[in-house]
């Protein structure tokens, strides 16, 4: 049979697919804020036991982010003690648990539609409750289909979910569009001092109704997701882990058929004479390099210009933002598709070498260019080539990189270290993007701008000679070479 000579390949997409759904709700899970900020907004405004102000909606749009670290933090303990697919479902009901929670935050302890400070809180911890599942996915679902996949096409798999996570982002602003409909965002006036007024005439409907709607619809994929990884297999890795070797020669001749999966079996073996090593055991650099690898990705600025696009695009005097936005959306979507079909075949470097240098090319055009209005169409088609850069380069590789490059004795461990170092840095990056971008040194000069994206440029720069220098080429390496990888570099 052909299964048993070569391997189902059919089997193989079917489990990965079920995989990158979790990466569909890490892009949707983050992104839903941004259609219902503003309804969210008017809403706890509305509440007479304190003031809804800047900062407090500022905390309430990112504490996702506070979930999304512990999430990644607790993602290798969990993943060493429970395996990779259980702690995938918890991950999906935490999703599921926090799309509802935040839908309607009052339940069992508020009366419905009346905003408070307890209310607030109640929600805040039901978006941490969703990040902590986007932290788990984030770290576990490329560490799910690194180990499962052949080292021929790992890279290709992993990729991936990259696109899902882009592409969960496009699907929640077509759904969260699709909800408001007829309807209007409020219209929110500052009156001073970080406090705000809704203007007359915005939409009830929208501030009362319209944001519960749109965290709630994530309850549909994440639902899903939770029911369909039930039917997916354990890693072959993690089960020769726990001694269930025979379970692992299963799915592994499932995949690569029989006498590949033998020799896949005792290669892993040969890594497993300990469950668990010291996370040191293979030397600094090792850890350092993961790390630096999710540093870098956040570090370069790329979450600066997803989550601010529109207000980048409205500073440039363009007068409709969002077509814009949208445009470097199909774009982002595009050059993922890129890294997908090139990845195997010219490797992880070159790919991150390049994007690096194309991101410097983008963000130093925006800083040269920026404010000139004669200019504007540069400066736009720069922020372009910056984020398509990044797109077929750090966006997927370093999920690629990470899955791969740690020895299987210490994989979950040092995994989990290195994606919550990426959701710190892109808290970082995020939070001080827009004190950044409002430099001014004299009254109306783009001091801000100019710092800012040449700052992002130098450290793009920065990155593609960290990768020349030390990352390792991990192309049509199985993850059992790592050991030796590792190994040989201490020596």
């Amino acid at each position: 049979m052909q299964q048993n000579d070569k391997g189902s390949r059919g089997y193989l997409i079917s489990i990965v697919m079920v995989a990158v759904l979790g990466g569909l709700l890490f892009g949707y899970d983050t992104a839903v804020i941004s259609g219902a900020e503003k309804g969210l907004q008017a809403f706890f405004m509305g509440a007479q036991d304190f003031t809804y102000t800047d900062g407090w909606h500022g905390f309430t749009s990112a504490s996702a982010l506070i979930g999304c670290i512990i999430g990644s933090a607790l993602s290798g303990l969990l993943a060493t003690q429970l395996g990779r697919k259980k702690s995938l479902i918890i991950a999906g009901l935490l999703f599921f648990v926090s799309a509802l929670g935040s839908m309607r935050p009052e339940f069992l302890f508020f009366n419905y539609g009346e905003p408070s400070f307890s209310l607030l809180i109640m929600f805040n911890i039901y978006r941490v409750i969703g990040g902590i599942g986007v932290g788990l996915a984030s770290a576990i679902c490329p560490m799910y289909i690194g180990e499962v996949a052949p080292s021929n096409i790992r890279g290709m798999l992993v990729s991936w979910n990259q696109f899902a996570i882009i592409f969960g982002q496009l699907v929640v602003y077509f759904v969260n569009f699709m909800i408001l409909g007829e309807h209007t965002n409020p219209v929110i006036e500052s009156i001073g001092q970080g406090v705000n007024a809704i203007a007359p005439g915005s939409d009830p409907w929208t501030i009362a109704t319209g944001w519960r709607y749109m965290f709630g619809s994530e309850a549909v994929p994440a639902g899903l997701f939770a029911l369909l990884i039930c039917f997916v297999p354990e890693t072959p890795r993690y089960l020769v882990s726990i001694g269930q070797d025979q379970k692992a020669l299963g799915i592994l001749s499932r995949i690569n058929g029989q006498q590949k999966a033998q020799q896949i079996l005792s290669e892993i073996k040969n890594t497993m004479t300990v469950k668990t090593e010291r996370l040191l055991s293979y030397g600094f650099m090792c850890i350092f390099i993961g790390i630096m690898l999710s540093v870098f990705q956040q570090a370069v600025g790329i979450n600066a210009v997803l989550y601010y696009a529109p207000r980048i695009f409205g500073d440039m005097g363009m007068t409709n933002p969002m077509v814009i936005t949208v445009v470097m959306g199909i774009i982002n979507i595009l050059f993922t598709l890129v890294a997908i079909f090139t990845v195997e075949k010219l490797g992880r470097k070159p790919l991150l070498i390049c994007g690096s240098l194309g991101m410097a090319i983008g963000a130093l055009g925006v800083a040269v260019t920026f404010g000139n209005e004669s200019l504007a169409t540069v400066t736009a088609i720069s922020i372009m080539v910056y984020s398509a850069s990044f797109m077929f380069s750090w966006g997927p590789i370093c999920w690629v990189l990470i899955a791969e490059i740690f020895p299987n004795t210490i994989r979950g461990a040092a995994v989990a270290i290195a994606v919550a170092f990426q959701w710190i840095f892109n808290f970082i990056v995020s939070s001080t993007f827009v004190p950044m971008f409002n430099m001014h040194l004299t009254e109306g000069d783009h001091f801000g701008h100019w710092f800012t994206y040449g700052l992002y440029g130098i450290i793009c720069v920065v990155a593609a000679v960290f990768v020349w220098k030390l990352v390792p080429e991990t192309k049509g390496k199985t993850l059992e070479d790592m050991t030796n990888l590792w190994k040989n570099r201490r020596k």
